[in-house]
């Protein structure tokens, strides 16, 4: 939380105007620190209007139209493009290129990074682009496309051309609602969706309310990815070109020690949370034939788009904390670490080559290999539903008509009374409520000084 009350301005010679925020947040506090923020505007109001006492006949927890709350959407007639395909397979490079062709757009990707990329592409190329995530903002002079992580999607501007990445992703618990209000919500001419095959259904019948036309694009993966029917075992089995994935900072800096204490190896890490520059770092050293850095250790690295010259994908293990529990990887999940990492530079420069033209994958401990066999044979499950969760607006006019000044009793009543259809479901919401027990223990001056600082 400190990440947004630490910020400064600063303006570049280039034309470039920067909002840069301390410390480096991730996603799924992202998400949590943007839910706050609507959060404390609605305490803000509630105690406002608390002596307002109004009777409707709308039903502020029916739920079922979510295409309705985002009209400025539903005046066009969108053209919807589904790139559907591996990691490695070149969809979103055909996907940018339209993106970079168009005189506005915006790119909405999972991961800072990837906004960050995008954003650097674009300039490169001269295209203005600006970059906005939760932890800063980079305007450039005459820019007409943005690129953003996507719960800072615009959904108020018209764009001729849309790209949202990794759109699978709406099936995910706790940051699926906000894929699903880009998907919805984004009023552009052209909208392109990259993921996984597993979400076309389900998106074909979201969007059948909607009037878009839709099209499906299929791609096949462009190098072979081959399961090793060993596991690595010991540590001094680690060869030049292994990567190593884990899923937190501390196993990638306890994994790199205990590499490099073997003697034999220095190991680059990459992982979410990384600042670009210090990223940029890192690739450079494991890709260059000279350095000494000749293994990579990474960490969270679905969607990641790492232009790397990997040989070998080592799973240090099959689970991880998904924010709530730590479960099995899902089918999806191992799919996506494996063909994302081992990749092609395809999207960024329109090549087609590798240093290891055929990659292998295997994991550290002999009992996990079954799972990466069986999840790498296997289609990933078709998803049935995407994440929602109700507008400002509506949580507001909701809390209007209710003679309380508790926020997390009406965010509590309202979720316990929500109506969804069958192709949705309610985000997890434990944090939110947490958050609203504790906003309710703060006097209203206090308030007003969170939302200053984090909006």
């Amino acid at each position: 939380m400190a990440s947004f009350l630490l910020r400064r301005r600063v303006s570049s010679s280039m034309g470039v105007s920067r909002t840069l925020h301390a410390g480096n947040m991730d996603p799924i506090w992202l998400h949590l620190e943007l839910r706050i923020a609507a959060l404390v505007t609605i305490s803000r109001a509630t105690r406002k209007y608390s002596s307002f006492v109004g009777t409707t006949k709308f039903d502020f927890t029916d739920l079922t139209h979510p295409h309705t709350w985002y009209p400025n959407a539903r005046k066009k007639h969108r053209k919807v493009i589904l790139h559907m395909g591996p990691t490695n397979s070149g969809k979103k490079y055909h996907a940018l290129k339209q993106l970079e062709s168009s005189s506005s757009g915006i790119y909405c990707g999972s991961l800072r990074l990837l906004a960050w990329e995008v954003a650097n592409r674009l300039n490169k190329a001269k295209v203005p682009c600006d970059l906005i995530t939760g932890q800063e903002r980079e305007e450039v002079d005459g820019a007409e496309h943005k690129a953003v992580t996507v719960e800072m999607a615009d959904v108020t501007s018209n764009y001729h051309c849309a790209v949202i990445d990794e759109i699978q992703m709406l099936g995910c618990r706790t940051r699926g609602f906000s894929f699903t209000r880009a998907l919805l919500g984004i009023s552009a001419d052209e909208l392109h969706l990259c993921g996984d095959a597993a979400a076309v259904p389900l998106i074909q019948e979201i969007l059948k309310v909607t009037g878009d036309e839709i099209e499906v694009k299929y791609y096949e993966r462009l190098s072979p990815l081959v399961p090793s029917k060993v596991p690595l075992g010991s540590f001094s089995h680690i060869q030049t070109g292994d990567c190593i994935v884990t899923f937190s900072r501390y196993e990638i800096y306890r994994l790199k020690k205990k590499i490099e204490n073997e003697g034999k190896h220095l190991c680059s890490v990459v992982y979410g949370s990384l600042p670009p520059e210090t990223r940029t770092r890192q690739e450079t050293m494991f890709n260059d034939a000279s350095s000494d850095y000749d293994v990579l250790v990474v960490s969270d690295p679905i969607g990641m788009g790492l232009n790397l010259n990997i040989s070998r994908i080592i799973f240090s293990t099959m689970k991880k904390f998904d924010g709530i529990e730590t479960q099995d990887l899902t089918i999806s999940e191992i799919k996506q670490i494996a063909d994302g990492l081992l990749n092609l530079p395809v999207g960024r420069v329109g090549q087609y080559g590798s240093k290891f033209p055929v990659g292998e994958v295997t994991c550290i401990d002999a009992e996990d290999l079954p799972l990466l066999h069986s999840s790498l044979k296997s289609p990933s499950p078709t998803l049935e539903r995407a994440g929602l969760f109700p507008t400002f607006e509506l949580m507001l006019m909701y809390s209007r008509v209710h003679q309380t000044n508790d926020l997390h009793q009406i965010l509590e009543h309202f979720l316990d009374n929500a109506k969804l259809s069958e192709h949705y479901f309610i985000a997890d919401c434990e944090g939110s409520l947490k958050v609203a027990a504790v906003i309710d223990e703060l006097p209203l001056d206090l308030h007003d000084k969170y939302l200053f600082c984090i909006s």
